[in-house]
């Protein structure tokens, strides 16, 4: 019997790397060290990071404490083609700010309208 990995496609075999560099993302957006992290959301820092790393799938419980923790949808997690998707530019931009303090949305506002002399 073949494992999982030789049965799924070579274009989503590295999901693991992507789904852990989202998490790592979201956590540096907000300033959050990964031990803070992982003690709020009850996992040990060490398999955070091999998480974050991609070396490690995590259970299945921990996705959603993960992302209570980092104030995001788990969902979020495994949005991993969202640059290169065709919804409208407002949805991307949204997107973009999701998960940002409000003060990181502030200041992308005074960019925004410093660019377009708003």
């Amino acid at each position: 019997m073949s494992s999982p990995e030789r049965q799924c496609p070579p274009e989503l075999l590295n999901s693991q790397e992507l789904f852990g560099a989202r998490i790592r993302r979201f956590r540096d957006s907000l300033g959050l060290s990964r031990e803070v992290v992982a003690e709020r959301a009850g996992i040990d820092a060490d398999y955070l990071g091999e998480i974050e790393r991609g070396e490690k799938w995590p259970a299945l419980w921990m996705p959603r404490a993960i992302a209570r923790v980092l104030g995001v949808s788990p969902a979020r997690f495994f949005e991993f083609d969202e640059d290169t998707d065709d919804s409208p530019l407002t949805d991307k931009v949204k997107r973009l700010l999701d998960g940002r303090t409000p003060e990181e949305q502030n200041l992308a506002l005074r960019v925004v309208r410093a660019i377009f002399d708003f």
